[in-house]
């Protein structure tokens, strides 16, 4: 039994060296010298890649480890005839999944993923921009590698395994192995699993990718990347430009001054799935909002703001990046794709904005340290930076802890200009929290919430830091309570955004329909800072917003609503399933021009 254990550490390790070896070979391909690089940047990525490494050795060393569980049944077992041919294939894989990476990065910038088989149906459209030798070097040193590493694991690899006179104990063993395999592949036991964003570590692109195991990224991307600009096609080009023009104006002048700075230092509260329907002045249960409710009479309140999606991953890309939502795809999960979006801290960043990030919980959840790293934040914030006995809620700290943290931040910021964004957690299931104002657990755990950012508010509020402070409260999404109606309809896409601080000009109402993903250009447009870039997002001061609508996306379908009422829109069976007060073919057109042009911009990127 002895025999096969060793041989599964081994094979285990050697796989885990391989892919090691492979980042400062990555690195100094792509110039990491030029580039800046020293030694203590290369053991960083190595370091902080083993995790994906670990994750990718664990899927190959499941064959071996099921046929060394096979094996113990068997007298003598040919163990190395039986792994002879595994190891050319998985060999040959994975070293042209490196190479290929290799190769590649300089010409996309960023990691190999299923983007790759887009190209395949025209490999000599492919490889135009290269030579024939560079093409016959590649292939000489990839055929040299993978005959190599298929030597080292076939000598790593016993010829015959004896038999095993315990067989029950050595299954149990090998099944316990096995449970350690699956928590290397697995990233761990916490409520995030392995993703490509795990890895990212600073704020510099090229090590971020270094430290992504090439293989791994491959195989994640392969249930997320398709031809997103195959999807959708309602309209020929000309006719989905004409019905999607003039709906996300770009330009034009602020019809009202909504702050009396141009450089205010500007914290974002990105409340966990806050929306109206917790809220009593927007109909919302009584009683769960106080806090809320009374700082929306001190400044800026957006009465008519809709989430774009329903899940945080999602509805934070559209607020911090002005991005439509999807029925089917997550762009955060994607990170060849999130890295090109524009967003708030990238264009404060610009400009000499210190910006980070703060949430309490698994900032490798839904490879949301990908996103944030890749559109500017400089410095996160997460769960492994509070003790272990402050996580006390089944996703990490408890909002009380945090908003106190970042108090306590904020106190030491005494110079550069600086933009932060907090992401709460505690209002979400399993709705436990140190906290006992109300009995339903549900509405009790968004009080929390409200409790947390009314303390938070007040104290703030009383240091000089006031003066020239801007606070935008604004959930990720809305949340369906109570269950009755459509998931998706308009009463639980309808969230709060309020503005708050010393830098606003006047407390007042602004009654303007609109989406959360308008946030980035109202918020620019208000600092006079350029946000064409931001495609989808609009700014609703300004005097070129001339129809005001949301909309939003769920599974298996879209919802438009504007002045004349709200649809719908089931996208499988291209029939509404809402439409309210009545059929309006102007909302299933302009939904349906927004959503082909939102696939095309994701399948350009």
């Amino acid at each position: 039994m002895k025999k096969r254990i060793v041989y599964l550490i081994l094979f285990f390790g050697f796989i885990l060296l391989f892919f090691a070896v492979q980042k400062p070979c990555f690195m100094f391909y792509n110039d990491a010298l030029g580039r800046g690089i020293n030694a203590s940047d290369m053991f960083q990525v190595i370091i902080h890649g083993l995790s994906l490494d670990a994750a990718t050795a664990g899927y190959i060393t499941a064959i071996p480890w099921l046929i060394i569980l096979t094996s113990i049944w068997f007298k003598r077992f040919p163990l190395r005839g039986i792994l002879a041919g595994y190891y050319i294939l998985i060999c040959l894989i994975i070293t042209v999944i490196f190479i290929g990476d290799m190769c590649l990065y300089p010409f996309w910038n960023f990691k190999l993923d299923a983007s790759v088989f887009l190209y395949l149906d025209s490999p000599k459209n492919a490889t135009a921009s290269v030579s024939t030798g560079f093409i016959v070097m590649r292939i000489v040193i990839i055929l040299l590698l993978s005959g190599f590493s298929t030597w080292v694991a076939y000598k790593l690899t016993p010829c015959r395994l004896p038999e095993v006179k315990h067989k029950i104990t050595g299954s149990f063993c090998t099944l316990l192995l096995g449970g350690i395999l699956f928590i290397f592949i697995r990233g761990g036991i916490t409520e995030s699993t392995s993703n490509v964003g795990q890895v990212y570590f600073c704020d510099n692109e090229f090590l971020n990718h270094s430290a992504v195991n090439p293989a791994f990224s491959l195989l994640a991307s392969i249930s997320k990347t398709k031809n997103y600009s195959e999807e959708a096609n309602y309209f020929t080009r000309a006719q989905c430009d004409t019905l999607f023009n003039g709906l996300y104006p770009t330009e034009g002048k602020n019809h009202v001054e909504l702050l009396r700075t141009k450089r205010p230092n500007i914290l974002i509260i990105l409340l966990e799935g806050f929306g109206a329907t917790m809220v009593e002045s927007l109909g919302g249960v009584k009683g769960v909002s106080p806090n809320i409710d009374r700082l929306s009479q001190e400044g800026i309140w957006f009465t008519q703001c809709y989430a774009n999606s329903f899940r945080t991953d999602r509805g934070t890309v559209c607020a911090l990046s002005g991005y439509p939502s999807f029925p089917d795809v997550s762009v955060m999960k994607i990170p060849a794709k999130s890295r090109t979006l524009p967003s708030i801290a990238k264009e404060l960043k610009n400009i000499g904005y210190r910006t980070d990030f703060i949430y309490g919980g698994d900032i490798n959840f839904t490879n949301m340290k990908s996103y944030l790293l890749g559109t500017g934040y400089q410095q996160l914030t997460a769960d492994v930076d509070f003790p272990l006995d402050q996580h006390q809620n089944a996703w990490g700290v408890n909002d009380d802890i945090v908003f106190d943290y970042l108090y306590h931040q904020l106190l030491q910021r005494k110079d550069s200009l600086w933009h932060t964004t907090f992401l709460t957690l505690s209002s979400h299931e399993p709705f436990k929290v140190p906290y006992h104002r109300i009995k339903d657990d549900r509405q009790n755990a968004f009080a929390y919430t409200d409790n947390c950012l009314g303390e938070f508010i007040d104290r703030i509020h009383k240091t000089p830091l006031w003066e020239n402070l801007l606070v935008i409260c604004l959930p990720d999404h809305g949340y369906y309570y109570p269950e009755e109606g459509h998931p998706h309809n308009q009463r639980v896409h309808h969230i709060p955004m309020l503005w708050l601080g010393g830098a606003i000009s006047r407390p007042m109402e602004i009654n303007t329909l609109m989406n959360q993903s308008d946030l980035p250009a109202t918020l620019l447009g208000q600092l006079d800072i350029d946000h064409s870039a931001f495609r989808f997002s609009r700014n609703v001061v300004n005097d070129t917003y001339t129809y005001p609508f949301a909309y939003w996306t769920f599974g298996g379908g879209f919802a438009f609503s504007d002045s004349t009422g709200i649809t719908l829109m089931d996208i499988n069976a291209n029939l509404p399933i809402i439409e309210e007060p009545s059929h309006n073919e102007n909302r299933i057109l302009r939904g349906k021009a927004i959503m082909q042009t939102s696939y095309d911009d994701l399948g350009e990127r």
